[in-house]
């Protein structure tokens, strides 16, 4: 299931761009452009994870957040705060009303997906050993994987290479960082040993093969542009 997002951001250029990076990156996301939005869709369903600038027109992001941590129904809700400020005072005083994490502006996608993993992770809210990415499931406790339903037998290998890939959706990784991760520091081997277990990965994926993004002269990537 995929986890839910909204992001509370002003500026309709940074609010897309976030929401775009974050559904392509796995997530749902939805943008809003204040308070009052936010606290409406909350009221139908609640997010994963709430992304809130500080500088918002009426209702400002702090003011927001304290409202988020006041209430028993919402105040379990991980904040992460975007702001262009980066004067230590606001992030301190953020983080003092309950926010758990804090990114200034500029930044860049990437480095948002991978601190919204990990307040996830942190706060329970992600499910490590079952992950979703577009109808491929993989169940790390039942070592099983699913593509649109039906079940797809995968190598040891192929399976923790794709646990990786989908464990980090969205973020590029290396040739070198895959065979020291899955094949071990002490392996013998060279990077074309990734290669050839991305292409046999993708055959077996099949048309959601193409999640599996080569990066040119860098390496893979899964949940990026297809």
């Amino acid at each position: 299931m995929k986890k839910i997002i909204y992001c509370v951001e002003d500026d309709e250029n940074i609010r897309d761009l976030v929401c775009y990076a974050l559904n392509s990156g796995g997530f749902e996301a939805t943008g809003f452009t204040d308070g009052q939005a936010l606290f409406k869709a909350i009221d139908a369903e609640k997010p994963s994870l709430i992304l809130l600038d500080i500088m918002l027109p009426g209702e400002d992001g702090i003011s927001i957040l304290r409202r988020l941590k006041k209430y028993s129904d919402t105040k379990d809700i991980p904040v992460i705060m975007l702001t262009a400020k980066g004067a230590e005072y606001d992030k301190v005083l953020g983080l003092d009303e309950g926010a758990d994490d804090y990114v200034t502006k500029p930044f860049g996608v990437m480095e948002l997906i991978s601190r919204i993993k990990a307040v996830l992770r942190r706060t329970g809210r992600m499910e490590e050993n079952m992950l979703s990415i577009e109808g491929l499931v993989l169940d790390r406790d039942k070592y099983k994987v699913l593509v649109d339903g039906h079940e797809v037998i995968l190598t040891n290998k192929e399976f923790e290479l794709l646990h990786y890939l989908m464990k980090n959706d969205g973020i590029v990784l290396t040739r070198d960082k895959l065979l020291q991760e899955i094949w071990g520091y002490d392996f013998e081997g060279e990077t074309r040993t990734v290669d050839v277990h991305i292409a046999t990965l993708r055959q077996k994926l099949g048309e959601h093969g193409r999640m599996i993004e080569t990066v040119r002269g860098i390496g893979y990537r899964i949940g990026g542009k297809t």
